[in-house]
């Protein structure tokens, strides 16, 4: 199983490492599993692609492209509908910044955006799911039904968020760092056993 490590140092460096690790799999007692009716879809890449800088290796920090005016990221983004599970690590002092998001929606540019601030995982900045998200494992859920249009956000199995859809036809799933406002120095965010699921027929 990978574990993905993204981080971001303010004006320096995006970093991003991919170490191959040999694990049992989490014991877990979550009194709910998300992925309950779905199944999981291969994770190759066809699926999924890491944006990046533009010109430069994973280890240098510059736009995605040269007229980009989005702020520092490096995320891995997953193509498909329904569900996103992962693993993730949030190391302490990494602020103002988005870790998961459902890219795509009309008129708005996202679905759903996690952000940690100063230690809480919140909702866009407006709901706190989690108030300390530093410095453990936790279980990451997103269930994304677009005919529905609702959006359903599980951490270690419970439920801590369902807000309505926001619109259009085209999305993906991505976790890493995303510069957000009041964005710290330095970024980090780890990830693992990541997968994404389609209900099953």
């Amino acid at each position: 199983m990978s574990t993905l490590f993204f981080s971001k140092a303010k004006y320096m460096s995006t970093i991003i490492h991919l170490i191959i690790l040999v694990h049992q799999s989490l014991a877990s007692s979550e009194p709910v599993d998300p992925t309950q009716g779905f199944v999981s879809l291969p994770l190759n890449r066809s699926y999924y692609h890491i944006q990046k800088p533009y010109d430069l290796p994973e280890d240098r920090h510059k736009p995605h492209s040269q007229t980009s005016q989005t702020k520092p990221r490096t995320e891995i983004a997953i193509q498909g509908v329904w569900q996103f599970e992962g693993y993730g690590y949030v190391p302490a002092g990494t602020s103002g910044v988005c870790i998961m998001q459902v890219f795509g929606a009309s008129p708005h540019a996202t679905t759903l955006m996690l952000r940690v601030y100063n230690g809480s995982l919140m909702y866009y900045r407006s709901q706190v799911l989690v108030d300390e998200i530093y410095d453990r494992w936790f279980r990451l859920n997103v269930i994304h039904d677009v005919d529905g249009s609702k959006v359903k956000v599980y951490i270690d199995g419970y439920p801590k968020l369902e807000v309505d859809g926001r619109g259009g036809t085209s999305h993906a799933f991505k976790c890493g760092v995303y510069a957000q406002d009041d964005d710290s120095f330095y970024m980090e965010s780890r990830w693992k056993g990541l997968r994404v699921l389609k209900k099953s027929d």
